[in-house]
């Protein structure tokens, strides 16, 4: 009876299945009780009827009969029918029918039944171990508890080469050079130990009789177990994937390039980083560079040495000699590969070298690689139709011969860095110079503060001569207030640059002094007339290289109130996105550039939601030859319609929706992120100018420090506000405002109508007053006042880990 089942999955096994026995003519003489849970029929219902009449619909009695009669002529028969259920409802059952010869000649026919459900799931489960085995192009390992091989599939016949019958009870890595199968036996033992599966590792795959050609397989392991848990042994599935890895091991060679090669201006400097990038192909690369390229000069077309070596790099190769000192000649016979490179300007790929190579025609040098070298590339360093000079790559270590990909990649990597080098031979010492001067000042990081969270990109213009004078700036101010700035000076060299960085200078004391956009923007008005008149007199510089004028563009924003003032100088309007999404530039009064003097300037106030995007630049932005400002301003606007995406990211959509890879003209770009302080670090009173007011406020203050868990701050600031207040009551009209702000500082704030302006003074031991605004400045870590078109406001600022001391 073991043909009537294969496994102990198997629904036709004898201890799953409904069994019957029926006799020559169809009569049913036996009925197991499996075979009544599933059809309802008792057996004294079933036993000595015909199964037609008891188990078969007559719609489906056509299907029985011709059932019936392939089992006569073969012997057997399996397949699906219907069968009815006691209860009339017809049940899918799969069916397995065969002869049963007794001693008397009496033939009966035994039928096994499933759920016809249960079958097809025990098929489709045969069909995909068996593809898995005979069809899968992955490879399939099964390793016993004993890390033996009990089978393999033959996908892994067709990569090792091995007939699939001889990998059988043969140890775990048996065909592998000694260093792979032995990670390959530690990979099994610990899937086997701690029963938790390996998924996508990779491995190096070298056969013992093929240890030359490397090859990388991906390699999943996973437990087998039985149902109590118990570790039978080891699958892997195992997968060629050696193209895709020489692929992307190129791809990440590029990617690498990309961004270490050229980082600098220096000519040495950019050979050393290709000889670095490089060995990652090869064991040992030398990059050679003709004389007249490391002094800065242009190369003759006909020049074809010295050669000086600036870049070497080594891994795993051995010399001869000592290796080549970076910066000293180097001279190649003249049928070498090298010469012959350098005199054509054409790549030389040898993928196999004999062993006496080198020894063959004086190619042995004092220097020069071993004689374990077996594969060389040579591609030359061509750069505007110049050959600078000669990169060689070597391997010795590596089995793998070079191949064609091997040259094609060289050749894009030396492209891209003959470039490199050869824009390092252009541009002088002056120019690298200048660009660390403009660099030292614009601002390195953005400052801490809470109003916003900002972005900022500078794009010096690639194709124009000289330093431009765009600028940027984020200054925290007082009131946990910060100010945007982006500005633009006029002309371009040095003098600008310099003008640029004394407007910086001249905004952030202006800025210091808590004065309004509008105000601050007069009096850089004054001081752009007062260098431009410094240079004229002097007459050191041209006219046309003078500088005459500037543009600027000047915001306030309050994170506390959400209001925002703004105001500009001749300067591309900004653009605000509302938390909805909504990109508009803001309407402002034009005003005049920096400069031309006499002429006033206007701001405007505008409430920002939280959340709100603020778009600051300069005209390098929109101003570029191949596109027009209207046009530029509308897919500006179209950058910046998703506010709550990370501010990087719209920053760079930004450059890349509008930036050309060379622009001509330098673009500052400052995208800020409105925040607003929570409404519960925010404390506001008014406080009427009366005498009890001082004693209010001391109340007030310590109860709201005591709220926020500031005790520690309760006395120095009830001596702050106490006294600041007392000032508005002596010697100010109308009612005091005192705020106190919770931000990384503790904040106090008092604010009056007066425009006078406190002054700290050390007062004598007979004076009874006085001292009030000494204490101040003694207790608080900074302390000032702002003027605002209402009034004034004093403010301090204490660190919130303690007092001053």
């Amino acid at each position: 009876m073991t043909e009537l089942g294969e496994g102990h999955d198997d629904p036709f096994a004898l201890h799953l299945a409904a069994l019957a026995v029926l006799d020559d003519r169809g009569v049913v003489v036996g009925w197991s009780r499996r075979a009544q849970e599933l059809l309802g029929h008792p057996d004294a219902a079933v036993l000595g009827r015909r199964a037609f009449e008891v188990l078969v619909d007559p719609r489906d009695l056509p299907a029985a009969m011709e059932a019936v009669a392939k089992c006569r002529r073969a012997g057997g028969w399996a397949g699906l029918l219907p069968l009815r259920h006691l209860d009339g409802r017809l049940v899918d059952m799969g069916l397995r029918a065969h002869a049963l010869s007794r001693g008397d000649r009496v033939r009966e026919w035994i039928l096994a039944g499933a759920p016809a459900v249960d079958v097809l799931e025990w098929q489709r489960d045969r069909a995909i171990l068996d593809g898995l085995y005979r069809r899968c192009p992955i490879g399939l390992v099964v390793h016993g508890t004993d890390l033996t091989v009990l089978r393999v599939n033959r996908a892994i016949e067709r990569f090792s080469g091995v007939p699939a019958a001889d990998f059988q009870g043969l140890p775990t890595g048996r065909f592998l050079v000694p260093d792979d199968a032995r990670e390959a036996v530690d990979r099994v033992r610990q899937v086997m130990e701690t029963g938790r599966p390996m998924v996508y590792s990779e491995q190096f795959v070298r056969l013992e009789w093929d240890p030359a050609r490397e090859r990388v397989a991906m390699v999943s392991s996973f437990p087998m177990t039985d149902p109590s848990g118990r570790i039978l042994g080891v699958a892997e599935m195992i997968e060629d994937i050696t193209e895709r890895h020489r692929a992307q091991r190129r791809l990440a060679l590029l990617d690498q390039a990309g961004s270490r090669i050229g980082t600098t201006l220096d000519v040495a400097e950019t050979a050393r980083e290709l000889a670095e990038v490089m060995v990652h192909l090869a064991d040992h690369v030398s990059v050679d560079l003709l004389q007249p390229v490391t002094r800065g000069e242009e190369p003759a077309r006909t020049l074809a040495g010295p050669l000086v070596r600036l870049g070497a790099c080594s891994v795993g190769v051995q010399q001869t000699g000592p290796p080549h000192p970076h910066g000293e000649p180097v001279a190649f016979a003249s049928d070498t590969p090298q010469a012959r490179c350098l005199a054509e300007g054409r790549p030389v790929l040898e993928p196999v070298l004999p062993p006496d190579w080198f020894s063959a025609g004086g190619r042995q040098g004092p220097r020069t690689p071993d004689l374990g070298v077996h594969s060389l590339i040579v591609v030359p360093l061509v750069a505007r139709g110049l050959v600078l000079g000669v990169m060689t790559l070597w391997r010795s270590r590596r089995p793998d011969p070079f191949e064609a990909d091997d040259l094609t990649l060289a050749q894009e990597l030396a492209s891209r860095a003959a470039l490199a080098i050869d824009n390092a031979r252009r541009f002088t010492q002056q120019q690298q110079t200048a660009f660390t001067l403009q660099s030292s000042l614009l601002p390195r990081a953005v400052p801490d503060q809470s109003a916003v969270e900002v972005a900022l990109r500078y794009l010096p213009a690639s194709a124009a001569p000289g330093l431009g004078g765009d600028w940027f700036d984020v200054i925290p101010l007082s009131g946990a207030r910060v100010a945007l700035v982006v500005g633009d000076v006029v002309g371009r060299g040095i003098h600008a640059a310099a003008t640029m960085g004394r407007l910086r200078t001249a905004v952030h004391t202006l800025a210091s002094l808590d004065l309004e956009p509008d105000e601050v923007l007069s009096r850089l008005d004054d001081l752009v007339d007062l260098l431009a008149a410094e240079q004229e007199a002097a007459g050191e510089r041209p006219v046309d290289e003078q500088v005459v004028g500037a543009t600027c563009l000047y915001v306030v924003y309050d994170p506390a109130s959400g209001r925002c003032s703004v105001a500009r100088a001749g300067h591309p309007l900004p653009v605000v996105t509302a938390p909805d999404g909504r990109v508009a530039p803001l309407d402002l009064p034009a005003g005049p550039p920096l400069g031309l003097g006499g002429l006033p300037f206007e701001a405007r106030e505008i409430d920002l939601a939280e959340g709100s995007l603020l778009c600051l630049y300069t005209n390098g932005l929109i101003g570029e030859r191949h596109i027009d400002a209207d046009t530029a301003l509308t897919k500006l606007c179209a950058a910046l319609t998703r506010p709550s995406d990370a501010l990087e990211r719209t920053c760079q959509a930004v450059v890349d929706s509008l930036v050309p890879s060379r622009p001509s003209d330098d673009v500052a770009l400052l995208i800020a992120r409105t925040r607003m302080l929570p409404p519960d670090d925010v404390a506001s009173w008014q406080l009427p100018p009366e005498p009890a007011s001082a004693a209010r406020a001391r109340a007030l203050t310590s109860a709201k420090l005591t709220e926020w868990g500031l005790e520690h701050l309760a006395f120095t600031t009830e001596l702050i506000a106490s006294e600041l207040v007392t000032n508005v009551y002596r010697y100010a009209s109308g009612p005091a405002t005192l705020r106190l702000i919770r931000e990384r500082t503790l904040v106090c704030e008092v604010s009056d109508t007066s425009h006078t302006s406190p002054h700290l003074r050390r007062a004598r031991t007979t004076d009874e007053g006085g001292r009030g605004l000494f204490l101040v400045a003694r207790m608080a870590e900074r302390w000032g006042t702002r003027y605002t078109r209402e009034g004034k406001t004093v403010w301090t600022e204490q660190p919130l880990t303690g007092t001053l001391t």
